[in-house]
């Protein structure tokens, strides 16, 4: 399982309909957070997300981004946690969270890393990595993919028979891609089993103009989550503030080939469809979605 759920999806200051920047990736029952706005401890609790979490992940230091996490430590703390937490951001981030979680007479009573990621850089999991990428939004601002390692190829059952091969533990040697003997045959698992396929790609971008950086990041992900703070009107606007217009974030998925586009960091002058920046995005990506709190969407595998 794969899926995405938004805490928070106003810009710069929240609604009385949307919190801001946060959002939840749940892959295989593992829960990253992935920037923490204020309120967002709350939103969790609201949507469903789970508190037992060991890393959350920053795209940079506006306040709308990271506030959060202040109370959330709190939060942690009270309910008894003792695991450690890991939080990662850009350049600058073991002063800022350092500080804010610093803040006030209680101490955090569990084990906190904060860790600096250079652009570029990849973070090696089990069977995913996450890589940073170079976004526009002033200094130090990074976004996020997180890359599924490639599966085993789909293992045929009648050409493991046809070859010989009892149904049991050499059947899962078999699809591991191993070979195995039978009757002193070695039957190889080439044949049996097909290539390899693709694993799950979604991207984040943090707040960001449109830019190369994510457009090669999102070559061809399941989902692309990019913000779009403001409508084609308020374009001027948008490069003022390195922001992105919802047409701007349909061109990157469109040149990125990405299979799904979520609108999100939208501005407090739109409505909670925003049904124009919606309309903006679809004319030139037709697989557009504009989030707003609460939303969760799966990512299926393409096959």
């Amino acid at each position: 399982m794969l899926s995405v759920t938004f805490l928070g999806t106003s810009a710069a200051r929240p609604t009385v309909e949307r919190g801001v920047s946060s959002l939840a990736l749940v892959r295989e029952g593992e829960t990253l957070l992935f920037d923490c706005g204020e309120g967002t401890q709350r939103q969790m609790m609201r949507y469903g997300v789970s508190f037992a979490l060991t890393e959350i992940f920053f795209t940079h230091f506006h306040a709308d981004h990271f506030l959060g996490v202040i109370g959330l430590m709190r939060t942690l703390g009270l309910q008894g946690r003792e695991e450690p937490m890991r939080l990662y951001g850009p350049k600058g981030a073991k002063k800022v969270l350092t500080n804010a979680v610093s803040l006030g007479v209680e101490r955090v009573p569990f084990g906190l890393e904060i860790i600096e990621l250079e652009l570029g850089q990849e973070l090696k999991r089990d069977d995913y990595l996450l890589k940073t990428f170079a976004t526009e939004h002033g200094a130090n601002t990074i976004g996020y993919a997180l890359i599924e390692d490639e599966r085993p190829g789909r293992f045929d059952p009648e050409k493991a028979r046809a070859a010989g091969v009892p149904e049991g533990p050499l059947w899962g040697k078999l699809q591991r891609g191993e070979s195995v003997t039978v009757e002193g045959n070695e039957i190889r698992a080439e044949g049996i089993v097909g290539g390899k396929r693709k694993g799950r790609t979604v991207v984040l971008t943090g707040d960001t103009r449109p830019c190369a950086g994510t457009v090669d990041a999102a070559t061809a992900a399941d989902l692309l989550i990019h913000e779009a703070t403001f409508g084609e009107d308020e374009k001027d606007r948008a490069k003022e503030t390195n922001h992105s217009t919802a047409r701007d974030a349909a061109q990157v998925a469109l040149a990125a080939k990405a299979k799904k586009l979520v609108l999100t960091h939208l501005s407090a002058r739109y409505s909670i469809s925003a049904e124009e920046l919606l309309k903006e995005a679809k004319e030139v990506f037709r697989e557009t979605v504009v989030a707003k709190d609460g939303l969760t969407i799966e990512v299926p595998f393409s096959d």
